[in-house]
């Protein structure tokens, strides 16, 4: 169920959910569009309603919605983000969302599926050679700008990252 408060919060959630339906890589950003991008990842975090509900990960999972899957396993879920923050931006799921929406939702459990997500961005990150570094995040709750509540690490990499990064 999408919160439809106004015109403006739903378009720019139906923008940001039909973005995760493209299989072509998008191309170069410039900084300003990525000022915007950022700014409607906001919105859409803030027009998301926290929910055990089926999102669009699940339809991935299921095979519903193409993506292009970088590591599968039993368990978990890797694929590249059709709206890449960094040259390699790779989005880790567990299979099984089993009331894990958000990181805050996490019951002791959870802590099998917690630790593979974490170990599956380790064996990603040396799959795409980023020896160099790189960054995982874990959007929690809309001011932590989350817009799909089933859990997922996000992880980049393949440039310097700056801090502070929010």
């Amino acid at each position: 169920m999408i919160k439809r408060s106004s015109n403006s919060n739903s378009s720019s959630r139906l923008a940001v959910i039909s973005s995760h339906f493209s299989t072509v890589s998008p191309p170069q950003k410039s900084p300003i569009l990525t000022s915007m991008a950022a700014s409607s990842e906001k919105e859409a975090a803030l027009a998301a309603l926290p929910s055990d509900s089926p999102t669009i990960f699940d339809k991935i999972i299921n095979k519903e919605i193409p993506s292009k899957v970088v590591f599968e396993d039993d368990k978990v879920l890797a694929f590249r983000d059709i709206s890449p923050q960094a040259p390699t931006h790779i989005l880790i799921i567990p299979k099984v969302k089993d009331g894990l929406t958000g990181l805050s939702q996490a019951e002791e459990r959870h802590c099998d599926i917690l630790g593979r997500l974490l170990y599956t961005a380790k064996l990603v990150a040396k799959q795409e050679g980023l020896d160099d570094g790189f960054r995982i995040v874990i959007n929690d709750g809309p001011n932590g700008c989350q817009s799909v509540y089933h859990i997922h690490v996000h992880l980049l990499g393949g440039r310097q990252m700056n801090w502070p990064p929010g």
